[in-house]
């Protein structure tokens, strides 16, 4: 069953590689593939921040917003994955200390 899920895990992560590793990507598209990390992780996290089971959840803001205003201000200056991160972990843990 692992050796499986493994297979099933590993192909649509290598078939891509390799196709594309053969072929020349114009300068257009290569810009284009640079705003695909930054767009997932924008759609993962404005919905984590902005919807509670599948309903707008800014009326009240709840503590996952306020740990994204210290974490959106140490990515902006930093410009680091890993301290933005370390912020974000930080913000919230101390948010739920405080909050219980």
């Amino acid at each position: 069953m692992i050796a499986g899920a493994s297979i099933v895990t590993f192909i649509p992560r290598i078939v891509p590689l390799v196709l594309l590793s053969r072929i020349r990507i114009p300068d257009w598209g290569m810009t284009w593939l640079k705003y695909v990390p930054i767009a997932v992780m924008a759609a993962l996290v404005g919905q984590e921040l902005f919807l509670e089971n599948g309903k707008p959840a800014l009326f009240p803001p709840g503590p996952e917003l306020y740990a994204a205003l210290p974490t959106i201000a140490v990515a902006l200056l930093t410009r680091s994955l890993l301290a933005t991160v370390v912020a974000g972990m930080i913000s919230m843990m101390l948010l739920r200390a405080l909050l219980g």
